[in-house]
């Protein structure tokens, strides 16, 4: 069976982008994002100054994590190993992005579905190398079968000390490297300032322009604010300060700036999931832990289902159908968001949850119609031991969601422990608010009601605060 993947020479790569222009060309790709880039890295102080180039695009894993991850299959692997995707099937949720740990893929501006290097996979079928390949002048870029021993990318394999990156991800990539720096493979060991050469877009262009400006302030460590307050101090200060000045500047540059600078490099995709997702994730926990607390009330004795409990149950409804809402709002293909439950990929907790939401709702529905119908009261005890299992992993199930976010470290790394206990914390916190709101309002005063419904509030955008600036943290971080 072919497996075709590719070694990146750094030995003889000049750093021309004649890769990224054959592969804009070939597949039209539209302009601010690219399928092949080139990065450029500078090391030392002149003259004893060194740059290094590398070619960058999608690994062709062997384990895939943005396969996995696709809710509808849009993303698959070959039988001959190529990482490949459906246009068609594909709603533009961006957890293929967020999985890779390579920055592989991207949003196309003009269709709004994913896109990425697909190993120019109509060349293969007809025998031809992939555009890259052909055009490279210094034949830095071998592609074949890795699994033909005889096979040119085989024999350079064998022949050279290659590497790759991230292999701590589990993703198996097929991409290999000869001779590259571990500044260049690490992401977290070159300072990318802004101010190099082409690097004006690197805040985002195109779908991810509208948020350039808070990726650009998220991207500034605080010894590069540190140390510009410090250059426009130095410029006015007398003597004796600019010393001072300039000892405090090499303390900075020596002890905590990275030793490697990146002076070419492709625009940053920044933040991919912001204000939409995490405020469904407060909703979807509030909707969940209200239905637990009050079901867990009812089954203990120490509430019954009345008109405050159905009230309950109807804003539970409310506030998982602004759950829907806030999910479709995130897609940049909301209309196929359908495709979810038609072409669903079991592999994928956005599927998995997607489910989950179908099934609490229908449950929630039906001790409405229990309660409508006055069916007897007991009936409600029975739905809620499926309920409460449905509703809970409703609340939590986002958690294994971002575990499968390969490329996300602060999401991957965590563990099942930490997910259960933090899914529970925000449906008691929110939920619990909710509930208190709703008992207050109807046994107390109108003061205490609208006290009630302010405090509630206040906390629901605190939880929501917390929530978003963890996102913001998790995607800032740069993956190549």
């Amino acid at each position: 069976m072919v497996n075709y993947g590719f070694v990146i020479d750094n030995r003889t790569c000049i750093g021309c982008h004649a890769c990224t222009v054959a592969c804009k060309s070939e597949h039209d790709v539209p302009i601010g994002v690219n399928r092949t880039h080139v990065k450029y890295i500078e090391k030392g102080e002149y003259p004893n100054s060194t740059r290094e180039f590398s070619v960058h695009r999608c690994n062709h894993c062997e384990d895939a994590p943005c396969t996995t991850i696709c809710p509808t299959s849009a993303l698959y692997q070959r039988e001959d190993g190529i990482v490949d995707f459906d246009d068609e099937r594909c709603i533009g949720c961006k957890s293929c992005m967020q999985a890779c740990p390579y920055d592989a893929l991207y949003i196309d501006p003009n269709k709004g579905t994913a896109a990425k290097c697909n190993y120019c996979a109509h060349r293969i079928e007809n025998s031809y190398e992939p555009a890259c390949v052909v055009v490279c002048p210094t034949e830095s870029i071998i592609s074949g079968d890795l699994d033909d021993p005889n096979s040119t990318i085989s024999v350079r394999i064998q022949e050279n000390d290659v590497r790759v990156r991230k292999p701590e991800s589990g993703a198996k990539p097929n991409l290999f490297y000869v001779q590259a720096s571990d500044e260049m493979l690490d992401p977290a060991a070159t300072l990318r300032t802004g101010s190099g050469m082409w690097t004006s877009q690197e805040g985002g262009v195109g779908h991810y322009a509208k948020y350039a400006d808070n990726r650009l302030n998220q991207a500034d460590t605080p010894s590069m604010i540190v140390q510009l307050a410090l250059e426009m101090k130095a410029k006015d200060a007398n003597p004796r300060d600019r010393a001072i000045i300039h000892d405090v500047m090499e303390k900075l540059n020596s002890e905590n700036a990275p030793k490697a600078t990146r002076s070419y490099d492709a625009p940053s995709k920044g933040i991919l999931w912001d204000w939409d997702v995490a405020g469904y994730l407060v909703t979807k926990s509030a909707a969940a832990g209200l239905y637990i607390l009050l079901m867990a009330g009812i089954l203990l004795g120490k509430l019954e289902f009345d008109n405050t409990a159905a009230i309950g149950i109807a804003l539970s409804i409310a506030l998982l159908g602004l759950t829907g809402m806030l999910l479709i709002n995130d897609l940049d293909k909301p209309m196929r968001f359908i495709y979810v439950m038609l072409r669903p990929n079991w592999s994928s907790w956005l599927v998995r949850g997607g489910f989950t939401l179908g099934a609490f709702s229908g449950i929630m529905t039906l001790h409405l119609g229990v309660f409508i119908l006055e069916l007897p009261v007991e009936l409600h005890k029975w739905i809620a031991i499926g309920g409460i299992p449905a509703a809970w992993l409703t609340g939590s199930y986002t958690g294994w969601l971002f575990k499968q976010a390969k490329g996300r470290v602060m999401w991957a790394s965590k563990s099942n422990t930490t997910i259960i206990l933090t899914g529970s914390t925000e449906m008691v916190f929110f939920g619990g608010m909710a509930l208190v709101s709703l008992l207050v309002l109807f046994n107390y005063s109108l003061i205490f009601s609208l006290s009630a419904i302010a405090l509630t509030l206040i906390g629901f955008w605190v939880g929501y605060q917390h929530i978003l600036h963890g996102l913001r943290v998790a995607q800032t971080a740069p993956l190549l």
